[in-house]
């Protein structure tokens, strides 16, 4: 941790975004039980917007994100997006639950690769604060572009006030970024809202549900 606050971001090379980093499968599987109940929640304050049919879910990792808004909107499509043995986990939750024939696989880089158009939802769970806030804006620009006119992102994020230091899980989230991420940090609605708006957003809401220890920002094309 010295090192990582001497750096200015973490000491250990890439830290947690090296290329297929094994330890996120490790990750996704540790974490199902812990993310059902959010999961549920997430998709419940979705589907009070409006249906959605083609669905986006980035780092979708164990893919409980996106496969509960397909058990909510039974016409939906999920194409998760995350590092191929990441996304092996996804396709046997999927399957698992009875979705299998609506979900769709995108390996890869979620900078690099095609994540395809015409989107009425795309989820960004647990991603951005990976990223400086100028990444974070190019990343949006590229979501903004894979959805139809008012399509919307659903940003699930761990965010402190602006104080920066309540509520404490949030707060200390920050640090976690330091120390594992070259750039990365826990952002602030203001800031979200900041870096969907430069990405060409025309609205970003804080929604009043708690998704686990993560809010949800809802930013609409």
């Amino acid at each position: 941790m010295t090192d990582a606050v001497r750096r200015g971001g973490t000491a250990i090379g890439e830290g947690t975004l090296e290329f297929e980093n094994p330890d996120w499968v490790k990750f996704a599987q540790a974490m199902m039980p812990l993310v059902r109940m959010p999961a549920d929640i997430m998709a419940t304050e979705l589907l009070k917007h409006g249906e959605a049919h083609k669905v986006l879910d980035i780092a979708a990792g164990h893919g409980l994100f996106g496969i509960s808004v397909a058990q909510k909107n039974p016409t939906a499509h999920i194409y998760a997006a995350d590092w191929k043995n990441v996304l092996e986990v996804a396709r046997h939750n999927a399957e698992a639950m009875g979705i299998s024939d609506r979900y769709h696989l995108i390996p890869g880089n979620a900078f690099q690769s095609d994540l395809g158009a015409g989107y009425d939802l795309a989820m960004i769970t647990n991603f951005l604060h990976h990223f400086d806030a100028s990444t974070c804006t190019t990343f949006m620009r590229k979501i903004y572009a894979t959805l139809k006119p008012g399509g919307r992102a659903a940003i699930a994020e761990f965010i402190p006030n602006p104080d920066r230091v309540t509520p404490p899980t949030a707060a200390a989230f920050a640090l976690i970024m330091l120390t594992t991420t070259p750039s990365g940090d826990a952002y602030t609605f203001a800031e979200l809202e900041s870096i969907s708006k430069n990405a060409g957003f025309t609205r970003v809401e804080l929604a009043p549900a708690q998704v686990g220890l993560n809010r949800l920002v809802i930013a609409y094309r």
